[in-house]
């Protein structure tokens, strides 16, 4: 069965672990599995992509907008598109949806408490925006809407990331998205390989 290409968004506040989760499935899929797999974290894609844009409504929805163009190109051609970006107003998340397709979009949303995320913002991000300091600051001066029917829904805040990351990859295997490895750890290309090398020298 060919590989099927799919868009993984992972949506959620600053500190809610979107990044790292992401990064752990990344792995997962391409390291350990062999398929393809691209990722587009929101703050690269803001220094390449969405350069020159700010953080009023209108270039957030730009930003997100373009993130999910390049997820739809990857999905259409059978790539894994993994998105990580806080992504705050449902509308377009589910502009995003709508142009992918519901087949092929699954909405992972990384939910954390506020104080939570202030303990593991290292650059003060958190403490400047409730000063006043940081204008538009999402999840303070700014809102998030969270999503009301996510396909994943983690808590970061009371979840080990480890549960988190196993939690979304069962979802993926149950979905059909993914082939669960098998019992002997490799994927089933892997083991077709490993036959077919057996065979070629006479064993099988």
């Amino acid at each position: 069965m060919a590989q099927k290409g799919f868009t993984l968004w992972f949506t959620g506040l600053s500190g809610s672990g979107k990044t790292a989760l992401a990064e752990m499935v990344y792995d997962e899929l391409k390291q350990k599995r062999g398929l393809k797999v691209e990722k587009l974290d929101g703050d690269v894609v803001r220094t390449n992509l969405s350069k020159g844009l700010g953080f009023s409504r209108e270039d957030r929805d730009i930003n997100i907008r373009r993130i999910g163009f390049v997820c739809n190109l990857l999905t259409r051609n059978d790539v894994i598109a993994i998105a990580s970006a806080i992504s705050p107003y449902r509308s377009v998340r589910d502009e995003n949806r709508a142009l992918i397709g519901s087949d092929k979009f699954v909405e992972v949303y990384c939910e954390v408490p506020i104080e939570v995320a202030v303990e593991r913002d290292v650059k003060g991000l958190y403490k400047k925006a409730l000063s006043g300091e940081i204008k538009n600051f999402t999840g303070i001066s700014d809102p998030y809407e969270a999503p009301l029917n996510p396909e994943v829904h983690i808590n970061s805040g009371s979840e080990a990331i480890e549960e988190s990351f196993a939690k979304i990859i069962t979802y993926l295997e149950e979905r059909g998205l993914i082939k669960p490895l098998g019992e002997s750890g490799y994927s089933e290309e892997e083991e077709e390989a490993i036959s077919a090398h057996l065979e070629a020298l006479g064993y099988l």
